[in-house]
């Protein structure tokens, strides 16, 4: 049995790639690494908190001599780091943290990675040679684009804001360690996740929340900016395959191919409110209000997704229509509606 560790678990999308490894891939051993900053919570990891394939360790990944423990202890053959400060807000009120969890700690990642698997540039030590450590970025890193085009694996980095700076240096860490050490790495660039789990800042929790709270639903500037939306059990799937079967050194972007903007989004929660869970009086609606813009606020970003959909076969399940029904649902019974 391959043993794992896996960053960032107790987070949003971390957390829904535990249950969905853990219940494809009896093989495997999880190592499950989290600080518990204000953005994990052991709740969201509660179903397999007992379960024999499943280890959580709280720590930092930046601590250095923890991520050597847990290398040695565990004999880790395989990485995959979601471990990430992601809220652009927080990054310009305080870039700090960002670095340092973003761009210092995938370092000491990879850098403990490469000494445990690895004798010098480019051989392996006996039994390692098929260790992969693969990096969780953003489509962000890529800047924003006009009204037509998308985000290729070839497009040119171009991060706005300190959030997407830090996943840009993060990502060129990874690709060095590939060139320069002979590491196989792998890197996923992803659009905007949604689904069960999200923490309560992020734009679709917290129109639902501020909806069926009857309090005001803040949306950025005209709402008019742009994102491409995927479905967080697929972005799950996708690092998954590109886990798997992606070529070392390979960048996989995976978007959900569902464009939408801001004011779309928060009018179609309130629609689909209206109908499972009306207001006494009125529509949700009602409660949209425009907020002075972001700082820095890219107006699109969409992903081309063919690369990983020719290359390894990934398909998104859900379109957006369908994903934030189950996403509302989920809402609606953790506040028991």
């Amino acid at each position: 049995m391959k043993t794992l560790l896996v960053t960032g678990t107790a987070g949003f999308i971390g957390s829904n790639f535990i249950y969905h490894f853990i219940a494809s891939h009896p093989n495997y051993h999880l190592i499950s690494l989290d600080k518990l900053t204000y953005a994990g919570d052991l709740e969201n990891l509660k179903s397999v908190e007992n379960h024999p394939r499943h280890t959580f360790i709280k720590g930092d990944i930046c601590d250095r001599k923890l991520i050597e423990s847990i290398f040695k202890e565990h004999d880790i053959q395989g990485v995959i780091h979601f471990a990430a400060e992601s809220h652009v807000d927080n990054s310009i009120n305080n870039p700090s943290v960002f670095i340092e969890t973003n761009v210092n700690g995938t370092f000491t990642l990879i850098d403990v990675a490469y000494k445990h698997w690895m004798d010098k540039p480019f051989v392996f030590k006996d039994g390692y040679k098929d260790c992969t450590f693969l990096h969780v970025s953003t489509d962000e890193v890529y800047g924003t684009l006009g009204e037509t085009g998308l985000f290729t694996e070839t497009t040119p980095y171009a991060p706005n804001s300190p959030y997407s700076a830090s996943k840009a240096s993060s990502d060129m860490l990874v690709r060095s360690y590939h060139h320069t050490y002979g590491m196989n790495t792998v890197i996923t660039n992803c659009s905007n996740n949604y689904g069960p789990q999200q923490h309560d800042e992020k734009l679709i929790p917290t129109v639902i929340r501020k909806a069926l709270n009857n309090e005001i639903i803040p949306i950025y500037g005209d709402g008019k900016n742009i994102r491409d939306w995927l479905y967080v059990l697929d972005h799950c799937k996708g690092i998954d395959l590109a886990y798997h079967n992606g070529i070392p050194g390979e960048v996989y972007n995976i978007g959900g191919r569902n464009e939408r903007n801001n004011n779309y989004i928060a009018d179609k929660i309130c629609e689909i409110l209206d109908q499972i869970h009306p207001k006494k009086q009125g529509s949700y609606k009602e409660l949209i209000h425009y907020v002075e813009d972001r700082a820095g606020h890219d107006r699109r970003y969409a992903i081309d997704a063919t690369k990983i959909e020719t290359k390894l076969h990934w398909k998104a399940d859900e379109n957006f229509e369908s994903g934030i029904v189950k996403t509302i649902e989920w809402y609606l019974n953790k506040y028991s509606l």
